[in-house]
């Protein structure tokens, strides 16, 4: 079936429930669960490994990060929900909360503000967590350096150390040729840590997407190995290098980003 015939269907289905349904629902329901499903007849998007997601009990996904516009963030929540049935929470950067009017609608997404507290208390509440191991800098970094897995930060070990949760390694291929970023703006003498990117295109490119979650890793060592600042850089780097080594060979064997 063509796209064109995918997007007519999913929207003649989904628009009958819209006229329905009461302001509230209407806003933070059924839009975003319209917007969603929509993106995921856009992007053609597969997912593999779903199994790896627990049913229930704690989890900290650690996706790549990509594609400069936070979809990926978007549309792994809502494969998430589809294939576990569970809602995660999303640790996303506190520009989304600077004021209501973005800070709901992500509530309603499932994200979270990105602290360490705020992880330690979603996870021991047995929750599923996604966490973007490269923050902003895999997030906005310029189309050239596409799938190169830039520095992760520490924050994520400790946080799976404190709460004792399984790490579940998540591939995205796809987001990365959605937008065309040609550059990272740094704005450091603005506000501080301020880093925006210099994208091409704000409307994304119709790329084919895939999300794999990875085999669940058991860190072996107890929660006071948080506080080793030295292991917790060695478990960083090796995460690190097996993520990439798994990016490497899925784009070996991917072909075209649009066919």
């Amino acid at each position: 079936m063509k796209m064109k015939q995918l997007f007519r269907l999913k929207a003649k289905d989904i628009l009958g429930q819209l006229r329905t349904a009461n302001r509230e629902t209407l806003l933070y329901k059924l839009l975003p669960h319209f917007f969603l499903e929509l993106m995921k007849t856009y992007f053609r998007v597969q997912v593999e490994g779903a199994d790896n997601l627990p049913k229930r009990g704690r989890a900290l996904i650690t996706p790549n990060h990509s594609g400069v516009s936070g979809f990926d963030a978007m549309v792994l929540h809502h494969e998430i929900m589809r294939a576990s049935g569970r809602y995660p929470r999303v640790l996303t950067h506190h520009l989304w909360f600077l004021t209501e009017t973005t800070a709901i609608p992500a509530q309603r997404l499932g994200f979270i503000e990105a602290t360490t507290k705020n992880g330690v208390r979603s996870l021991l509440k047995n929750q599923l967590v996604v966490l973007f191991p490269e923050g902003e800098s895999g997030n906005f970094k310029p189309s050239s350096q596409a799938y190169q897995l830039q520095e992760f930060k520490r924050g994520f070990v400790r946080i799976a150390l404190q709460t004792q949760s399984p790490i579940i390694p998540t591939l995205i291929l796809g987001a990365e040729e959605a937008h065309v970023n040609l550059s990272r703006l740094k704005l450091t003498k603005f506000l501080r840590g301020l880093v925006l990117p210099l994208p091409l295109n704000l409307i994304p490119l119709p790329s084919k997407w895939k999300i794999i979650f990875l085999a669940p890793i058991r860190l072996p060592y107890g929660a006071e190995a948080a506080d080793d600042k030295e292991l917790v850089h060695e478990l960083a780097d090796e995460l690190q290098e097996k993520m990439q080594a798994a990016l490497n060979r899925e784009l070996a064997r991917r072909g075209s980003a649009f066919i």
